[in-house]
């Protein structure tokens, strides 16, 4: 009987931080960009900006559960064979 060792994959844990780093950034221009929106209602760039916020905090929810689920592959995953 072998002893299997899990060792963890540091270019998938590198690559699933750098992706952590993103929904952080993400994060915090979403509401942002949502806030400016709501508060110049009147301007004619609303719509636009209001858009693009939503289209911001629903890519920053994906890119959470992305860089989460890449992280963890990265711990538990199957190993690439060489």
């Amino acid at each position: 009987m072998g002893n299997k060792v899990m060792r963890t994959d540091r270019d998938l844990l590198i690559k699933g931080i750098r992706f952590l780093s993103y929904t952080v950034i993400l994060m915090f221009t979403a509401p942002f960009a949502v806030y400016q929106a709501f508060k110049n209602q009147e301007h004619p760039l609303y719509i636009p900006v209001l858009v693009l916020g939503c289209i911001l905090a629903l890519a920053a929810i994906v890119m959470g559960f992305v860089s989460i689920k890449t992280i963890i592959d990265a711990f538990f995953g199957k190993k690439k064979k060489k």
